[in-house]
């Protein structure tokens, strides 16, 4: 079963950008109120499809997750199985709504590489035992909810991609130098 994706981009001044705004224009006024939290997404696009590497697991994926107007349910689950927490064993549906916010970063900074997964899913055992180990977990963490994830894309320099992420005010982005990497969320919209 497919959930009907719903769509309105901010896209950038082109003849193809345009028309998709308007297409958005017209989706907005069809109906308002479904819009305010919807990352934005050029509606022109047929396929949507992600590539990761988990740097725990050594796994690998390519799937796409959204085709013709629909969130494809199988490549949901298989990026919610490579994004699983691997500690733990346990994995947990992603939000579309994180897919296309990885998927419009992608686009926005012209670099199709793999994501490499610092983080994605994590299970309410998982997530405590590494608060206890530092203060940069959250107690109540998005991870939890599969509506977060921590990436780099290598060859790409992360600082550029925390400031990509904040453009597109998408939701929560958190830059952490040492580690090098972003971590991205579909909460609210904040950065640190």
């Amino acid at each position: 079963m497919s959930v009907k994706a719903e769509e309105f981009g901010r896209i950038k001044l082109s003849r193809r950008g345009f028309l998709t705004s308007i297409a958005g224009a017209a989706m907005t006024l069809a109906a308002p109120g479904a819009i305010a939290s919807v990352v934005p997404v050029p509606v022109c696009v047929r396929d949507r499809k992600l590539s990761f590497y988990n740097t725990h697991t050594g796994e690998k994926l390519s799937a796409t997750f959204w085709s013709d107007g629909n969130y494809l349910d199988d490549g949901i689950e298989e990026i919610s199985w490579l994004l699983r927490d691997h500690r733990a064993g346990i994995s947990s549906s992603m939000d579309p709504k994180l897919l296309d916010l990885l998927y419009q970063l992608q686009g926005t900074v012209e670099h199709q590489g793999e994501f490499h997964v610092i983080s994605g899913y994590r299970s309410p055992a998982t997530n405590e035992l590494l608060n206890k180990r530092s203060s940069g977990v959250a107690k109540r963490s998005y991870h939890m909810l599969g509506q977060a994830i921590d990436v780099r894309l290598p060859g790409f320099d992360t600082s550029q991609l925390r400031k990509a992420a904040i453009a597109l005010k998408g939701g929560g982005v958190g830059y952490y130098s040492s580690s090098d990497f972003v971590h991205l969320d579909v909460g609210s919209v904040r950065h640190w």
